[in-house]
């Protein structure tokens, strides 16, 4: 016999599937529109973007890929697939690490830059539309 849920449980779970929705929708845009318009889905520009922010601190160019894998949220073996078709298509650049000849940066290419400022303003009409307006109707 199970537990009866409390106004607290329920109102809970209420929330929790709110902010699976408004994820679900915001995250089904950006790749639908981001890839029909860019060629990039929600997790290459979100690389794009922590690159092109990365640039604006003075150090040596580029982030470690394990660093990018924490802020980016993926496993580092799909973030290196995903950084694999990103230089593929020209927009990043791999380069070992001088001080540790293990480590691998990643940086912006010429490419990346203008591709990320390109998609920059739809990613932020996408997310002003499926985040602020409560458009949550998902994929």
């Amino acid at each position: 016999m199970t537990e009866p849920d409390t106004h607290a449980d329920t109102a809970l779970v209420a929330e929790w599937r709110a902010l699976l929705a408004r994820h679900a929708a915001a995250a089904c845009a950006l790749d639908r529109e981001l890839g029909e318009r860019y060629d990039l889905g929600m997790s290459e520009f979100e690389v794009l973007e922590r690159l092109h922010e990365d640039e604006r601190e003075p150090r040596e160019a580029g982030l470690r890929v394990q660093d990018l894998a924490c802020t980016v949220h993926l496993s580092q073996s799909a973030l290196s697939r995903l950084i694999g078709r990103l230089e593929k298509a020209g927009l990043v650049e791999r380069a070992i690490c001088q001080a540790d000849r293990r480590g691998i940066y990643v940086a912006l290419t010429d490419a990346g830059r203008t591709r990320y400022r390109e998609a920059r303003p739809l990613h932020r009409e996408i997310l002003a539309r499926t985040l602020t307006d409560g458009d949550a109707r998902g994929c």
